[in-house]
C-alpha cells in the first residue's frame, strides 16, 4: 500500500475532524480507563477523545509512520503506536473500555474478522465506536471509478481500488451477532468548499491517492485533469461561489 501524506491529509482538518467529534459524542461510559483509537492518522481524532475523556489512558495506532511523526508533533503528551489493524490483534497485553476508529476501516479488507477482534480487545460493558464513508454515490467517487476503468485508463492500473466496507445491512447483522447492544446511523456532511481545485486537494489526500501514485508522474498529472474536468461539470458552483460537497458517513456504536 502506498504511503500515507500527513500534510496532504490535514489541509482540510476541521472539516475531516468533525465526524470524530459527532462520535465521540455518542459514547455513553463513564470514565473510561483505557482507549485505542485505530487508524488515528495525524492525531486529530486521537485529540477528540483526549479532550472528550480527559481522565482516560489514550493511544492512537495507525500502520504510516508518516501520520505518526505527524501525531507525535502535534500531541507530544499522548501515546502512539504503529499497528496493522489488518494484521494480528493479539499483541495486546491489555484491554480497553473504548476501541475507536474514524475514517479507517474502509481501507482494510475482512470486516468480519475485524469488527470481532476490535470487540475481543474491549473490556466487558466497553464501547466500540466506529466512523467510515459511504460516498459511493457521490459524483467524485463515480467519476474516479469511471475514468480508471475507462478505455484510456484502465490498463494503467494492475490493482483497482478495493472498497472494503459491507452493506450497512450487514453492519446491522453482525453487531447484532457480537454486542448485547449497538446503535447505527448515516450523516450526510455538506461542506463549504471554496473552488472545485479544493476539492480535488481533499481527494488527492485519500480516496485519489492510490490511482496517482500507481501511475507515472505524467500518467499522473493527466488523470488528476481528467478527473478535475469531470469535478467541474458535476459540481455547481453556488450564488456565493463555493461549492457543496457532499460526504455521506456510515457510524455505529456497540457495546460489549
Amino acid at each position: 500500500m502506498a504511503e500515507w501524506n500527513a500534510d496532504q491529509y490535514t489541509k482540510f482538518l476541521k472539516e475531516r475532524t468533525q465526524p470524530a467529534v459527532d462520535l465521540a459524542n455518542k459514547i455513553n461510559i463513564e470514565n473510561p480507563r483505557e482507549i485505542i483509537d485505530i487508524g488515528c492518522g495525524p492525531g486529530n481524532s486521537t485529540r477528540v477523545l483526549a479532550d472528550r475523556f480527559s481522565g482516560a489512558h489514550i493511544i492512537g495506532a495507525d500502520n504510516s509512520q508518516n501520520m505518526l511523526d505527524k501525531a507525535e508533533s502535534q500531541n507530544p503528551e499522548l501515546d502512539f503506536m504503529l499497528f496493522d489493524a489488518s494484521r494480528d490483534f493479539s499483541g495486546f497485553n491489555k484491554k480497553f473500555d473504548v476501541v475507536f476508529s474514524n475514517a479507517c476501516i474502509q481501507w482494510i479488507p475482512n470486516h468480519r474478522d475485524l469488527i470481532k477482534n476490535m470487540m475481543r480487545i474491549l473490556n466487558d460493558g466497553g464501547v466500540m465506536a466506529v466512523q467510515t464513508p459511504m460516498n459511493y454515490k457521490e459524483p467524485i467517487h463515480m467519476i474516479i471509478a469511471e475514468l480508471s476503468s475507462s478505455l484510456k485508463w484502465k490498463n494503467k492500473f494492475d490493482n483497482p481500488r478495493i472498497f472494503y466496507n459491507l452493506t450497512q445491512s450487514e453492519y446491522f447483522d453482525l453487531l447484532a451477532e457480537v454486542s448485547s447492544d449497538f446503535s447505527v446511523w448515516e450523516t450526510i456532511y455538506c461542506h463549504r468548499m471554496p473552488s472545485h481545485e479544493s476539492i480535488m486537494e481533499w481527494y488527492k489526500g485519500t480516496g485519489l491517492r492510490p490511482y496517482l501514485e500507481a501511475l507515472s508522474e505524467n500518467d499522473a498529472r493527466e488523470f488528476e485533469k481528467d478527473v478535475f474536468n469531470e469535478v467541474v461539470n458535476a459540481y455547481p458552483i453556488q450564488a456565493n461561489g463555493e461549492i457543496i460537497f457532499r460526504f455521506p458517513r456510515f457510524f455505529f456504536t456497540a457495546v460489549k
